[in-house]
C-alpha cells in the first residue's frame, strides 16, 4: 500500500525490474520484531524482481536485546548484511556522541550476527569527536579491524541544525577543520594499509564487498524508499515522503522533488569513488581542453590522478572534492 502511494512517479514496469538489494536503513530499524522484518521481506519478494544474490542489509543497535535470538531470526528472514555503529571504540567517545553502550557491546552484537550466519559485516566510526586524537583513533581502528568486518564506513562528524550537538557546540572539544582532515587521512592510510580499498570518500572494505545498495547513488542507479522522509530517484525523477510519521502512517503521498540525475550529478556522484570519471566516454563530444588543463592543476597540488582519459581524487582530493568538482564542471 505505501509503495502504491509512489504511482505518480514509477509505472507498473518497476515490478519487473530486477532488484539488486534492499536496505533497512535511516532511524534504528532492529526496534522492528525479526516478524516485522520478515513480513517486509515476504511483500517485497512477492511484488518485485528480486535476485537471488540480491544484497539484504540491516541497520542493528548493537545493545538491542537477546542479540542471538534476534540476527538467528532476521538472518533466516533473508538479511545477509549488518551494518552495526561502533562509532568509536572508546567508551568516553560514545558517551559524549550519546551513545547507549560500550565497544564489548558492539563486539557482542557482530559476534551474534556471525554466529546466525551473517558474515558480510559493516561497522560505522565517526571522525571529529569530542577529545578525539589520532592514538583514540587508532585505537577504534585497530579494535573495529579485530572484529574481522568486511567493511567500513568512515564519517567526519556533521553537526545539523536544531540538534542537541548543535546547542552544546560551544561547550564541546570538537577539533578544527585541519584537525579533522588530518584525522580523515589518518583512517585513510592506516585502513588502506591494512589492505583494504578506498573505494568512496567514506567507505572501504576487504576484497569485493563494497556496499551495492550505496554505490547505486553513487553510480547514478535508481532507487526507491518508501518509509518517513525516504528519498527515490526513479527515471530521472526524484520524491520523498515528508518527515512526518503520522502523516505517512495516515496514507501521506510522496512530494515531488524535480529532476534527478541529470549529467552535473552523475558526475559529482561518480567522482566520489575510487574508479572515477572516464571523461571520453561521459561527454557526448570530447572535452574543451580547460577542462584537462584544470585537472593538471589539481594533480600537480596531489589532489587528483589522472590515467589516460580517466580522473579521480586522492584522498587529499576527497576532503576539498565539491570545490574540485565544481571547478572541473564549469563551463560544461
Amino acid at each position: 500500500a505505501s509503495f502504491r502511494r509512489c504511482s505518480a512517479f514509477v509505472s507498473p514496469a518497476v515490478y519487473e525490474r530486477p532488484v539488486c538489494s534492499v536496505y533497512f536503513g535511516g532511524g534504528t530499524p532492529s526496534v522492528l520484531p525479526p516478524e516485522g522484518i520478515q513480513r517486509i521481506l515476504d511483500t517485497v519478494r512477492a511484488r518485485f524482481s528480486v535476485q537471488p544474490d540480491a544484497e539484504v542489509t540491516l541497520e542493528a543497535n548493537p545493545t538491542l536485546p537477546q542479540r542471538e535470538a534476534f540476527f538467528a531470526a532476521v538472518a533466516a528472514a533473508g538479511v545477509n548484511r549488518v551494518s552495526i555503529g561502533l562509532q568509536s571504540a572508546v567508551d568516553a567517545e560514545r558517551r559524549a556522541l550519546g551513545r547507549r553502550g560500550t565497544a564489548a557491546d558492539v563486539s557482542a552484537a557482530v559476534q551474534a550476527a556471525k554466529c546466525a550466519g551473517i558474515t558480510d559485516i559493516s561497522l560505522d566510526l565517526m571522525l571529529g569527536i569530542p577529545g578525539q586524537t589520532e592514538d583514540s583513533l587508532q585505537t577504534s581502528l585497530e579494535f573495529a579491524l579485530s572484529l574481522s568486518p568486511t567493511h567500513l564506513s568512515v564519517y567526519l562528524l556533521k553537526i545539523e541544525p536544531g540538534t542537541v550537538f548543535e546547542r552544546r557546540r560551544e561547550t564541546l572539544d570538537l577539533p578544527d577543520e585541519d584537525a579533522a582532515a588530518d584525522l580523515y587521512l589518518y583512517a585513510c592510510r592506516f585502513l588502506e594499509e591494512k589492505g583494504m580499498r578506498h573505494y568512496e570518500i567514506s567507505n572501504f572494505c576487504f576484497d569485493d564487498f563494497t556496499g551495492a545498495h550505496n554505490l547505486r547513488y553513487w553510480l547514478g542507479g535508481d532507487y526507491i524508499g518508501i518509509g518517513p522522509a525516504a528519498h527515490s530517484c526513479y527515471n530521472g525523477r526524484r520524491f520523498y515522503f515528508g518527515r512526518d510519521t503520522a502523516a505517512f502512517i495516515a496514507g501521506g503521498p510522496p512530494v515531488d522533488d524535480g529532476a534527478g540525475g541529470d549529467p552535473d550529478e552523475r558526475f559529482l556522484l561518480a567522482m566520489r569513488t575510487d574508479t572515477g570519471v572516464d571523461v571520453a566516454s561521459f561527454f557526448p563530444s570530447p572535452p574543451k581542453k580547460t577542462f584537462f588543463d584544470r585537472a593538471e592543476d589539481y594533480i600537480r597540488l596531489g589532489l587528483m590522478r589522472r590515467q589516460g582519459s580517466v580522473i579521480t581524487l586522492t584522498d587529499r582530493g576527497f576532503l576539498v572534492s565539491n570545490t574540485i568538482i565544481s571547478a572541473l564542471m564549469a563551463g560544461f
